[in-house]
């Protein structure tokens, strides 16, 4: 498997988080005004999946604190990069964070229909919580799942 290293993503990323994030999601991206608004933000923490030894980022996540909660808010990466392990370090990066925070809980949607990533959320000690029907854009259902730090 790659190894990967996560690092806090730096204002240089956003275009290419923006590409990765439409390579992700297509139509249902948020698009990059929104993520960089969203990047702007003074709770939300962005980190950058690099392969060893490379330099562009073939991974994100976007995460908020809220209180003593965080909220996965978005995560992708490149099709060409998919179950390599970019997604899985950077979500244990996250909740490192996340604890290394005092924050007691992280949560996430994930659409209902994405096998390999409830798999995935599973795997990291995630459980659901609650359903959200036609969630998204698209109309599938969201699991909101919670893992307690």
């Amino acid at each position: 498997m790659t190894r990967w290293i996560v690092r806090p993503a730096a204002k240089s990323d956003w275009a290419t988080i923006a590409a990765v994030e439409r390579a992700s999601f297509g139509r249902l991206s948020w698009g990059e005004a929104s993520l960089r608004d969203g990047l702007s933000e003074p709770l939300v923490s962005a980190l950058v999946a690099i392969r060893d030894g490379g330099a562009e980022p073939h991974g994100f996540t976007l995460w908020r604190t809220l209180g003593d909660e965080a909220e996965i808010l978005s995560i992708g990466v490149r099709p060409g990069a998919r179950r390599q392990g970019a997604a899985g370090a950077m979500m244990a990066a996250a909740l490192e964070d996340a604890r290394a925070e005092g924050l007691r809980a992280m949560f996430l949607e994930v659409d209902a229909e994405n096998v390999a990533a409830r798999a995935l959320y599973a795997k990291l000690g995630f459980y659901l919580v609650g359903r959200r029907k036609g969630y998204y854009r698209n109309g599938h259902d969201a699991h909101v799942l919670r893992k307690d730090l």
